[in-house]
């Protein structure tokens, strides 16, 4: 009964910015811990970085420290991902999800639809 909808996903010029949003429904939102995590052609899916259920602790994989930024908004039982500085290599299908905070797709309960990021040279 849990729902997780993402919008915000498009095409954005390399070194523009993004912003995703997933917005929670069914639940306790601020029982979780949130995360994004991205998958590209051909590759298997990434962890992009989690945020603490309290918002005061976020994870970032390496690849996107320093220019992607999550939050949450327990009130709106939403989670943000802002994306700044995009290169074409950001360029995937993004998921949020709910569950425990770890790198590992196989903690997570409940996942959203996925938002297409496609980010021109």
């Amino acid at each position: 009964q849990v729902r997780l909808v993402e919008s915000g996903g498009g095409l954005v010029q390399a070194g523009g910015s993004l912003q995703l949003s997933c917005a929670a429904s069914g639940s306790v939102f601020n029982s979780y811990a949130m995360a994004w995590f991205r998958q590209a052609p051909g590759k298997e899916r990434e962890f992009v970085g989690s945020v603490t259920w309290t918002g005061d602790r976020t994870y970032y994989a390496d690849s996107v420290k320093g220019r992607f930024t999550i939050s949450r908004d327990n009130a709106k039982n939403t989670v943000y991902l802002q994306m700044n500085r995009l290169t074409p290599e950001d360029t995937a299908e993004y998921h949020c999800a709910a569950g425990l905070g770890s790198p590992t797709p196989g903690d997570y309960r409940y996942w959203s639809q996925g938002t297409q990021v496609t980010v021109s040279s």
